[in-house]
């Protein structure tokens, strides 16, 4: 799994001009599944991405994780992660997951956290979204659950 963490004062999410998710200061994750990925993969990015330290304390230093300051979460399906450039113009996706078994783990991932206490917001999966991202900081992190063991 791929996740680019941005840590927000807001985001939302429509699609064909409906709102189908927006928070206020938290994170928004763009989320990709790859083919290869199973429930090991969306635990491992649930624990690092609830317990990353991104969010300042009172002497404005990086000390606080989102389960310390309650962050809400807008988590957006996000297949273009997993894109191969090497190759062409044209980007090949080839090692994303199929749709069936990417909205498993896209909704697994989504429910862990939501088990966790936090209040998450959704895009719609396989839609084509406009997503606003009003990134504090900017603070932007990319992880990659291949990087993280």
């Amino acid at each position: 799994m791929r996740a680019v963490v941005q840590r927000v004062t807001a985001g939302r999410v429509t699609v064909e001009s409906r709102l189908t998710g927006e928070i206020g200061p938290g994170l928004v994750i763009l989320l990709g599944v790859g083919g290869n990925d199973t429930m090991a993969e969306v635990e491992l990015l649930v624990r690092k991405v609830s317990q990353l330290r991104i969010f300042t304390d009172a002497e404005g230093k990086f000390n606080l994780s989102a389960l310390d300051v309650g962050a809400e979460m807008l988590v957006v399906s996000q297949f273009t992660l997993f894109a191969d450039c090497r190759r062409g113009r044209r980007p090949s996706f080839s090692d994303a997951a199929r749709p069936e078994m990417a909205v498993t783990l896209y909704e697994a991932f989504v429910q862990s956290l939501r088990e966790l206490g936090f209040r998450v917001e959704t895009g719609q999966f396989q839609a084509m979204m406009l997503v606003e991202i009003h990134n504090d900081g900017p603070v932007t992190i990319w992880l990659d659950t291949d990087q993280l063991r």
